[in-house]
C-alpha cells in the first residue's frame, strides 16, 4: 500500500459522506455515490400514487392494508468519475518544520482516491506543472489506482502556475458531470488560478477547491527569519516580522475572506485547510459541511 494513505486517517473518514448538488443523474450521495429516486435495484421509501405513476410501481400490499394506493420508489447507484486536480507550482515547497505544502496536498488526494476508488468510482489525476499537466485519465480498478499513488509520490513542484495553452488536457472525457477536486495554495499573479476555475466552470462539473496554507504564513512566524523569497519568481524582500505582523495579518484575513467570496460567487465549494491541521479531523469537518448543502 502507498506510504502517502495513513491507516489512521482512512479509519477516521471511511464512513462520511460527501454530498453534492445535483448531477443530471440525481444526487451525489458519499463521496463517490449518485442516488436516483426511480424504479431501481434497492427499496428506498413509499410515497402517494400520482396521476400519470407507472400502474406496475404500485404496492398492492400497502393498498390492502391501507385501501390507498402507494407507489415503491428504490434508489438506483451511479457511479460517478472523480478527477483530482493538484497544483504542483513552485510555491507548493512551502515549509513549515518538515512539512510542505505539497506533502499534505499528496495525503489529502490520495486518502479521497483510496475512499472514491473503494465505492466504485472511476479515478483520475492532473497535475499542473510549469511545462504542462501529467495527466491520467479517469479508470475504474486497482491496477489504476497503484499507478495513481505512484504518481503522487513523484510529483516535485517547480516553476510557474501551468499557462491556459495546456488546459485542453481538462476537456477530454465524456459528457457526463464528474467532480473535480482541486488542491492549491491558490498563489497566483494575474488571476491565472482563478481563470483556471472560470474554465473548470464552463465544463459544468462540481468543483471542490481545497486552499492550503501554511501555520507559519497565517501567523507570519519564521523564527527570525527576514529575507523573503518568493518562490516562483525568485525575488527577495525584507521584512521585519514583529512589526508587519498586525497588518499583515488584517491583509490576509481579508484576502481569504475575498477569495472564499469569489468561490461562493462561482458555486464552488472552499475550504482553506492548514498543514497542521489533522487531516481526518479537517476531511471530517468539511464533509459535514458539505452535507449541509445537500440539495
Amino acid at each position: 500500500m502507498s506510504k502517502l494513505l495513513d491507516p489512521k486517517v482512512l479509519m477516521a473518514i471511511k464512513e462520511l459522506s460527501l454530498s453534492a448538488k445535483m448531477t443530471i443523474d440525481g444526487f451525489m450521495s458519499g463521496i463517490n455515490k449518485s442516488t436516483i429516486k426511480g424504479a431501481g435495484l434497492e427499496f428506498s421509501q413509499y410515497r402517494s400514487y400520482q396521476p400519470g405513476d407507472d400502474l406496475r410501481s404500485l404496492d398492492w400490499k400497502m393498498f390492502a392494508r391501507s385501501d390507498r394506493y402507494y407507489i415503491r420508489e428504490s434508489e438506483v447507484e451511479t457511479n460517478i468519475s472523480v478527477r483530482i486536480l493538484i497544483d504542483a507550482s513552485a510555491s507548493m515547497n512551502h515549509s513549515d518544520g518538515d512539512f510542505n505544502k505539497i506533502d499534505y496536498a499528496k495525503y489529502l488526494a490520495a486518502s479521497l482516491a483510496y475512499l472514491a476508488n473503494l465505492q466504485g468510482d472511476a479515478i483520475g489525476l492532473y497535475v499542473f506543472q510549469h511545462a504542462g499537466i501529467f495527466s491520467m485519465t479517469p479508470k475504474q480498478d486497482f491496477q489504476h489506482l497503484a499507478r495513481l499513488f505512484y504518481q503522487l509520490e513523484t510529483i516535485r513542484p517547480d516553476g510557474a502556475f501551468t499557462k491556459p495553452i495546456f488546459y485542453k488536457e481538462l476537456f477530454t472525457g465524456g459528457q457526463k458531470r464528474e467532480l473535480l477536486v482541486f488542491v492549491t495554495d491558490f498563489y497566483q499573479q494575474n488571476d491565472e488560478i482563478l481563470d483556471l476555475l472560470d474554465t473548470l466552470n464552463t465544463l459544468r462539473h462540481e468543483i471542490v477547491v481545497f486552499h492550503v496554507v501554511a501555520r507559519n504564513e497565517l501567523d507570519l512566524d519564521f523564527k527570525g527569519f527576514s529575507t523573503f523569497e518568493d518562490l516562483e519568481t525568485g525575488e527577495t524582500i525584507q521584512i521585519d516580522q514583529t512589526k508587519a505582523r498586525l497588518a499583515y495579518k488584517t491583509k490576509l484575513a481579508n484576502h481569504l475572506e475575498e477569495t472564499r467570496i469569489k468561490m461562493l460567487d462561482r458555486r464552488i465549494a472552499y475550504r482553506t485547510i492548514c498543514t497542521d491541521e489533522p487531516l481526518d479531523l479537517a476531511l471530517t469537518d468539511f464533509l459535514k459541511q458539505r452535507s449541509k448543502l445537500r440539495i
